[in-house]
C-alpha cells in the first residue's frame, strides 16, 4: 500500500470530430472524435492523467444517458482543447468568405458548451491553436477568416510543411509570459493556421504577438485560469531545439489545475 502519494491530476482533452465521409463505408461511415496523440503525452509527461471528454454529435445515435459536459467539468482538473477544423464564423456573427471557411458548427457548439461549464466551475483551461480562438469566440471576438486574403503581407502561418512551419513570437511586456519564461523575450514556434484572432473578446489580453502583429497568445483577466496560445506547443520537442520551450506553460496551466 502506498501512503501519502498525491492523486494524479485528471485533465481533459476536448474530441476532435470527423464526420462521416459522402459513400464512405465501414469505419469512415462513421462520426469519429479523436485526440491528438502529440497533445495527450506533451501533457502526460508531467504524470497526468488526460481523458478525452466525448460529445454528443449532431444525428448521432444516441443511448440515454444523465451525464452531462458539466459532470465532466466537476470531475476533472483542468481542460486543454486541442488544434483541429476551424471556428464557423457564424460562431462570432459572421457568414463564411469562402465555402471552404465554413468550419465545424458541430464541434463549435460542443466546445463553446465545455468551455464554458468549465469556466463556471472555475477549473483551468488551456487553449492550442483552434482552442484559443474559441476562448476568443466565446468571449465575444471575432477571427480573421483567413489571413493570407484579409490580411497581405503578414507572416506565413501555415504551410506545406506543417509542423515544420514556425516563425518568431515576442512576449508582451509585464504580462503571464514574461513571468513565466523569467526574463526570455519570446522564441520560435510552430504555426499551423490560417485564421487569427481579429476583435479581442471580453476581459481578454494579448500576451504575444508575431512580427506582423497578429495576436498569437492570450489570457482571460477573470477569476480563472483561461489561456491560449495560437501555436503547437505539443510539436515543439521533436521539431528541435531552437523552438521555443513552453514546459512553463504546462508548469502554469497545471499548478492552476492542483489549486
Amino acid at each position: 500500500m502506498s501512503f501519502g502519494r498525491r492523486r494524479p491530476l485528471r485533465i481533459g482533452l476536448s474530441a476532435r470530430i470527423f464526420h462521416p465521409e459522402p459513400g464512405a463505408k465501414g469505419i469512415l461511415a462513421k462520426t469519429l472524435q479523436l485526440l491528438e496523440q502529440s497533445a495527450a503525452q506533451w501533457v502526460m509527461a508531467r504524470d497526468v492523467m488526460v481523458m478525452m471528454v466525448p460529445s454528443v454529435v449532431q444525428d448521432g445515435t444516441l443511448m440515454r444517458s444523465n451525464i452531462r459536459l458539466r459532470d465532466y467539468a466537476e470531475y476533472l482538473d483542468g481542460l486543454l482543447l486541442q488544434g483541429g477544423a476551424d471556428v464557423s464564423p457564424k460562431a462570432y456573427g459572421e457568414e463564411p468568405l469562402k465555402p471552404e471557411w465554413g468550419g465545424d458548427p458541430v464541434r463549435d457548439a460542443y466546445e463553446l458548451e465545455l468551455l464554458h461549464e468549465f469556466m463556471e466551475a472555475g477549473k483551468p483551461v488551456l487553449g492550442v491553436c483552434r482552442g484559443m480562438q474559441l476562448i476568443n469566440v466565446a468571449l465575444g471576438g471575432t477571427l480573421h477568416q483567413d489571413l493570407p486574403t484579409l490580411c497581405p503581407g503578414a507572416t506565413v502561418h501555415e504551410s506545406g510543411d506543417y509542423d515544420h512551419n514556425d516563425h518568431p513570437v515576442s512576449f508582451a511586456e509585464g504580462g503571464r509570459l514574461a513571468n513565466w519564461f523569467a526574463g526570455v523575450a519570446g522564441g520560435r514556434v510552430v504555426s499551423i493556421h490560417h485564421q487569427a484572432v481579429n476583435r479581442l473578446g471580453r476581459d481578454i489580453a494579448v500576451e504575444a504577438q508575431a512580427e506582423d502583429g497578429i495576436i498569437e497568445a492570450i489570457r482571460w483577466n477573470g477569476r480563472s485560469f483561461v489561456f491560449g496560445v495560437q501555436w503547437h506547443p505539443e510539436f515543439h520537442a521533436a521539431a528541435g531545439v531552437e523552438l521555443l520551450d513552453c514546459t512553463p506553460i504546462l508548469d502554469a496551466f497545471l499548478a492552476a489545475a492542483r489549486k
